[in-house]
């Protein structure tokens, strides 16, 4: 009598493990996508948010002697690429569209003003006032106005996000935006607008001390 001899299994090729992750990938991105079009299910695997923020410590105070004078709103619109260089954009590759909405404002810092800066007459009814140059503040952005349009991303971009501790960070774009507004801020008549309102305050306020003439001048 003949035992029968056993086979042993096959091992699977290289290229069936790589071409079965691929497929795993895809049936989880599917599942992801069902998810979010039907809700009942999407509630039923949701996540709870809870804010377990401690309180804000205040670090330091600092007492400010700028007046400011004008405020400047920006928009603008971010159009972020980026591109690998031997990979089509579906495998790698980003692209955002980014809307950045923010504010710079514009003042003059009265704490230069030294004693040599002011000259009053002996009647006290006319006063020379020299000023340093308005300048402009940092960008604040607004999160509130702004926004991704649209993001475009790779496979192997959307792999990554899994394992980021930030998913779909908006950094890049954000500092485009702010550098993009700074740039518009210093094109603008912002700081001329700003020295405009700077010299009609102290007039107001001087005439209302009693002074008939109020010179103010800027620069060194």
């Amino acid at each position: 009598m003949t035992t029968p001899v056993k086979r042993l299994p096959r091992r699977m090729p290289g290229w069936a493990k790589v071409l079965t992750a691929v497929v795993v990938v895809l049936v989880v991105m599917f599942a992801g996508i069902r998810l979010s079009l039907l809700p009942g299910l999407r509630d039923f695997f949701g996540t709870e948010t809870k804010d377990r923020s401690g309180p804000a410590l205040l670090k330091s105070i600092q007492d400010m002697s700028r007046y400011d004078a004008a405020s400047g709103n920006f928009q603008v619109v971010v159009d972020l690429e980026k591109d690998a260089k031997y990979l089509p954009d579906a495998i790698r590759g980003t692209r955002t569209l980014y809307v950045g909405a923010g504010t710079v404002d514009a003042y003059v810092d009265l704490g230069q003003v030294g004693d040599e800066d002011v000259t009053v007459d002996e009647d006290r009814t006319s006063a020379t006032l020299r000023l340093p140059h308005a300048r402009l503040g940092k960008p604040a952005l607004d999160p509130d106005r702004s926004y991704a349009v649209s993001k475009q991303r790779g496979l192997l971009d959307r792999l990554g996000d899994i394992f980021s501790d930030n998913p779909n960070g908006e950094q890049a774009v954000q500092k485009l935006a702010v550098k993009h507004i700074s740039e518009a801020a210093k094109d603008s008549e912002l700081t001329a607008r700003a020295e405009t309102n700077t010299t009609d305050m102290l007039e107001g306020l001087l005439h209302s001390l009693g002074f008939e003439e109020v010179k103010v001048t800027y620069g060194s």
